[in-house]
């Protein structure tokens, strides 16, 4: 046993070299992740967490020992897209049980192709829905309120009288037509009750009348009709081949011209060519996204150039206390898949 703790130890701070992955040293698990704190990977705040039940080998140490490595890997960790799970990967992983995706969207993932393997799919999905929502009224009040005009105003300003141009207009009474009134919509919708908005919400099933009630939403069976008689429309869709450009030139036509769009789902939901036209020929007023493709957008992009667009490198989920929970999450996931149980959080196409 002394001998043991010894090596874990001796392997720790060396981390990086083959001692660290020889058998001695693999009492736990292993998963597969980009290194932690490296750009796309897990930050290493949360390294505790994850070490606590698992030896971590890093793909790029997993790529130089591929033929050593891979046959004591149980578990891959996705998180932000960085690590590919094709074909190739899950044929030199002969262990495999599960895949973990760090967050609740798994279109990067392919799950038939996954589970041809014997491998199951779990993703973290109700974690998320507070933060997502709360960036949502984020962006639609910074949107609105031209709070970032204000603040470039008080850092650089030549006068100080406010220009006419940085007149917002008001939430407060306005009405939201909220796309897509699933957890995070639904909670969307509750933020809004509470400023006093009018809900409209088009959904592919309609929600309960009670829930209806509760936060006082109207329910459109047609896009259209929400688009038409909406000040603010929030995306809060998952993507899908049915989804994929669900917001394009036709959409944003019927919008009202002082509207404001506002996408928190995925960004290949809103066609972004036919939004820089849109915003270009003044059809709408403004939008303010979470999300584009790519993220982050390559500098220079149109989109960027727009005084009235406020656009993200994808920040829904991005706080201390809900990566967090993603993360332990993820661990209880990986552990109930390796150990033969059933994951709370499996994915089922």
């Amino acid at each position: 046993m002394i001998v043991s703790l010894s090596l874990q130890l001796a392997c720790r701070l060396v981390r990086g070299s083959r001692c660290m992955y020889s058998q001695l040293a693999m009492a736990k698990p292993c998963i597969l992740a980009t290194r932690l704190g490296v750009p796309g990977g897990i930050y290493q705040c949360y390294a505790p967490c994850i070490e606590k039940h698992f030896t971590i080998i890093p793909t790029e140490e997993f790529a130089q020992n591929r033929n050593k490595l891979a046959g004591n890997i149980q578990a891959v960790f996705v998180w932000g897209g960085a690590l590919k799970v094709d074909h190739a990967l899950l044929q030199s992983l002969p262990n495999l049980k599960v895949v973990v995706n760090g967050g609740v969207g798994v279109d990067h993932l392919d799950i038939p192709l996954i589970n041809s393997f014997g491998v199951k799919v779990c993703n973290t999905p109700d974690v998320v829905d507070n933060a997502t929502a709360d960036i949502g009224m984020g962006l639609m009040l910074a949107s609105a309120r031209k709070i970032m005009e204000g603040h470039n105003f008080s850092v650089s300003h030549d006068t100080e009288d406010l220009p006419e141009s940085s007149m917002g207009t008001d939430v407060s009474g306005a009405t939201l037509g909220i796309i897509g009134m699933g957890r995070i919509g639904l909670k969307v919708a509750k933020r809004a009750a509470a400023f006093d908005m009018k809900i409209l919400y088009h959904n592919r099933n309609r929600r309960l009348e009670e829930e209806e009630q509760a936060v006082g939403a109207t329910y459109c069976a047609k896009i259209e009709d929400l688009l038409r008689s909406s000040d603010f429309v929030m995306v809060v869709v998952n993507l899908s081949p049915q989804t994929q450009k669900l917001i394009g030139a036709k959409e944003l036509a019927v919008m009202k011209p002082t509207a404001t769009l506002i996408n928190i789902s995925r960004g290949l939901v809103v066609d972004q060519d036919a939004l820089v036209d849109a915003l270009q020929r003044k059809t709408i007023a403004a939008a303010a996204l979470d999300v584009t493709y790519p993220e982050p957008l390559p500098r220079g992009h149109p989109l960027l150039s727009f005084p009235n667009v406020l656009v993200l490198p994808h920040m829904g989920t991005h706080t201390r206390e809900t990566s967090g929970v993603m993360v332990e999450r993820m661990v209880t996931n990986a552990l109930a898949a390796i150990g033969g149980g059933t994951p709370p959080d499996e994915v089922k196409v």
